[in-house]
């Protein structure tokens, strides 16, 4: 009988063993689904982008899964809002790695959000994949759970505010900027570019995050003579401060970061917003576009989400279909190993939405550093230049 007990045990032992269960899973994957996260603003001060973001991912989703998934798996999106708090998006991505349990985490908004996250995520090797946020430090230091889609807002400013400099004929460049992560990587970028120029800045203030009135800022741009402005600031903060400066009768030349270009600040701001300057990198899709592929999608998001779509949408959208292209490449056995291996000889060829092409390796994890300028003429962007490498801008 004891023979007996320890041939049952062992029996039971084998099945065990071979059982597909008994091995290591990957987290997030299982026979027929991929689960993804992403944590968004839904409440905050960016709601206006992380809902479009959000919005545009699932229409992604919506998309691939119609077409059967990614080798026979459905794509599972799971949102949390973090409110743009870097406390509440640490809690975020605690409740989606550790209990959601997902795959990989994408198009995080926000760079302080970003960076409280990201400790999170990395101890449970779930990859950060292009956050929304050109911050350096989403692909700097080199790591291997890092992947970026946007050219920084640093190099977005250097490579950009010399040419609008010498163009516009200004004297004295001032800059308002978030006091915050975000907004110091655009400060920097820009004091860069005005370096290579011998120019400094001639006056900077700053403001909080979350801040609804510029009037001291503005007045304080307005004493000192400033002909043009870089706006370190999102989409109330830009719409806001330029609102200000109008009244004030202080209509320096405005220029932003890729932060400040979404068709918000002009359905928001209206006439007052004309004549604003943004970098970018992806076009904004407007539903009467000339381009008749940008004009087809973006009138299928709004029969789906019954609102036009904005920058934020393309991004969203982007962003899903990246990282499905890198997952079918990795084929049945979808590992974070698996998808880093296919991430890393992937290029995203140019699209539909004007984006320039990006290309990745183990040692390369920003896509692409090329930004180009737009500006707000009649309520729209228009794009007013070419795209620049920031690697070709020393």
């Amino acid at each position: 009988m004891k023979l007996n007990a320890v041939f049952a045990a062992t029996g039971l032992l084998a099945l065990a063993l071979a059982s597909p269960l008994a091995h290591a899973e990957q987290q997030g994957v299982s026979k027929d689904e991929i689960l993804l996260g992403s944590i968004q603003d839904l409440s905050g001060p960016l709601a206006g982008f992380g809902k479009q973001a959000r919005a545009g991912m699932q229409l992604a989703v919506s998309e691939i899964n119609e077409q059967g998934g990614i080798g026979g798996r459905k794509l599972k999106l799971l949102v949390e809002d973090d409110g743009y708090d870097p406390k509440k998006a640490v809690l975020a991505a605690q409740k989606l790695v550790n209990q959601d349990k997902i795959f990989i985490m994408v198009g995080h908004i926000g760079t302080a959000q970003n960076l409280a996250a990201m400790p999170v995520q990395f101890e449970k090797n779930v990859i950060n994949f292009f956050p929304i946020t050109a911050a350096r430090e989403m692909y700097e230091p080199l790591d291997r759970l890092k992947y970026s889609f946007a050219a920084t807002y640093y190099d977005q400013m250097r490579v950009s505010l010399p040419g609008l400099v010498k163009e516009k004929g200004a004297k004295k460049v001032c800059t308002l900027y978030q006091d915050d992560d975000f907004g110091l990587e655009v400060l920097r970028g820009a004091e860069a570019g005005l370096k290579t120029m011998n120019m400094e800045f001639a006056e900077k203030t700053s403001y909080k995050r979350g801040a609804t009135d510029f009037s001291s800022q503005i007045s304080k741009l307005q004493s000192s003579g400033c002909d043009l402005v870089v706006l370190g600031t999102i989409i109330r903060e830009t719409i806001g401060a330029i609102g200000t400066a109008r009244k004030l009768g202080f209509n320096p030349v405005f220029m932003g970061s890729s932060a400040s270009y979404t068709d918000l600040i002009h359905k928001i701001g209206g006439k007052a917003m004309d004549g604003l300057y943004a970098t970018m990198t992806v076009q904004n899709p407007y539903t009467d576009e000339a381009s008749q592929p940008i004009r087809f999608w973006a009138n299928k998001y709004k029969t789906m989400f019954n609102e036009d779509p904005t920058v934020f949408s393309v991004y969203g959208y982007i962003i899903v279909n990246s990282f499905a292209q890198a997952a079918g490449k990795a084929g049945k056995n979808l590992t974070t190993d698996t998808f880093i291996k296919a991430m890393d000889s992937t290029t995203l060829e140019p699209d539909m939405f004007g984006g320039a092409k990006a290309t990745f390796s183990a040692t390369k994890r920003l896509g692409s550093d090329a930004s180009r300028l737009s500006q707000i003429q009649d309520g729209k962007w228009k794009v007013v230049s070419g795209y620049v490498s920031a690697a070709a801008v020393k």
